[in-house]
């Protein structure tokens, strides 16, 4: 050993006071969901921290998913795949009856999907009935004490199941912001355009908040940018949503204004409602505590952003069955985008008054844009774009003005007559203001 250097002593790691040890530890779960654990004995949450570790055990680290359960004997039953027999199930050939279904049978993708939408508890005819057609055999996993089988505490262990599990939405409402020249800035640049936005969505939330409009919202990274999503799925949940980035464009659009630097972003936004696959990431050995979408509506986001222009906000063309308060019986009520922005645009009403930049909300108008007609009235104008790949998908060009009480107006989006047939800026003609997400 050369002189002067000491040797490094080896010592055994205590795992009670090691970070990595606890963060992989599986009791903390029920804390985060302490508004439905805090009327239960601490028989209960015990048998159900026990519940937790065995679930934690069968999913592997993320190697299995854990798809059904149903309270059986001392305990529950489990229907538990390898990660990668998720793919083999859904995609696979041949046909499958559809759960309790004596009719026709159905595609394998069908069935999986159903599976994975619907709530994981079944009957435990039901679960050695799935677990046949998966060719699996049904984990049995032992309590302390038999489940008591209340609506509560059916509620934590569903919650607690699909946690180790995925799940298909077919319909659900996201939207995309994105910085432009991400990729030109500086770090400095990016870090401090990213905290910009940040601070946008999460001022939005309070503002919505202000209204007693609740946006449980989630997010995941695009690298330069955001899919948003609320996490209540209905037709109200969708909506507000969209006043959700209509107020966050429109806290961007003042601090753009305000800001002598490059530190606050210049943005282009996509609103889209479709299927996505849920899941929840490792984090120190455990799935995190939110999730994460990956599907159809974010691959059609991905592209309709391509083609987005700087300040342009879009709306994908899609006709949706959402969960509607106003339906009979609180069914779906199918809507196409046309349907759902008109209904934002007369629900908005509900943000009259509240304060952007501490100035008060007159009015916001918001609307797809169209050309004039003869009566003056303007129609609404459905827009084909080509993406990378060379594939079509149809799109609307959608404004968005926010009218402050002693403030000049904020105007969103760009404008019909700014555009081409093919939704690209018209040939000479100059890029309005707006086109940057500036105010007016």
């Amino acid at each position: 050993m050369p002189p002067g250097v000491v040797p490094v002593r080896s010592t055994s790691m205590d795992p009670r006071d090691s970070r990595i040890f606890r963060l992989a530890s599986v009791g903390s779960y029920l804390d985060a969901l302490s508004t439905i654990t805090d009327e239960m004995s601490l028989k209960e949450r015990s048998n159900l921290i026990l519940l937790d570790r065995s679930l934690h055990e069968h999913w592997g680290l993320g190697q299995n998913v854990i798809l059904n359960w149903c309270p059986e004997g001392d305990g529950l039953s489990l229907i538990v795949i390898p990660h990668y027999g998720v793919a083999d199930y859904a995609t696979g050939d041949g046909e499958m009856s559809t759960l309790g279904a004596a009719d026709a049978p159905r595609p394998k993708q069908d069935f999986f999907q159903a599976l994975l939408s619907g709530r994981r508890c079944l009957t435990p005819v039901q679960l050695h009935k799935v677990g046949r057609l998966l060719g699996v055999v049904p984990q049995h996993v032992s309590l302390r004490e038999p489940l008591k089988k209340t609506p509560a505490q059916n509620e934590i262990i569903e919650t607690m199941v699909k946690r180790y599990s995925i799940s298909y939405v077919p319909y659900r409402g996201v939207c995309l912001f994105d910085i432009v020249g991400f990729s030109l800035l500086t770090p400095f640049e990016q870090m401090m355009q990213l905290n910009s936005l940040s601070y946008s969505l999460n001022s939005a939330q309070s503002r919505l908040l202000t209204k007693r409009i609740g946006v449980d919202f989630s997010r995941t990274t695009t690298g330069d940018g955001f899919y948003v999503w609320n996490r209540e799925l209905s037709l109200d949940g969708n909506v507000n949503l969209y006043h959700f980035m209509q107020l966050a464009l429109a806290d961007n659009a003042i601090a753009h204004k305000k800001t002598q630097r490059n530190t606050v972003p210049r943005l282009r936004a996509c609103f889209h409602v479709g299927s996505s696959y849920e899941f929840h990431q490792a984090e120190g050995l455990n799935p995190t505590l939110y999730n994460y979408i990956v599907g159809d509506v974010t691959v059609e986001l991905a592209r309709m952003i391509e083609r987005a222009l700087p300040g342009q906000v879009l709306v994908g063309d899609f006709r949706a069955g959402m969960l509607s308060a106003e339906a009979d019986g609180g069914d779906m009520a199918v809507i196409d985008s046309v349907d759902f922005i008109d209904l934002a645009a007369r629900n908005v009403d509900q943000l009259t008054g509240i304060e952007l930049s501490g100035e008060r909300v007159d009015a916001i108008r918001s609307y797809l844009t169209g050309s004039r007609l003869t009566n003056g009235q303007f129609s609404v104008r459905r827009i084909t774009i080509n993406d990378k790949h060379g594939i079509s998908r149809r799109v609307y060009n959608a404004k968005i003005n926010i009218y402050r009480h002693n403030a000049e107006p904020i105007l969103l989006g760009i404008e019909d007559r700014a555009l081409d047939t093919g939704g690209h800026p018209a040939l000479g003609d100059p890029i309005p203001a707006t086109l940057q997400t500036l105010t007016a």
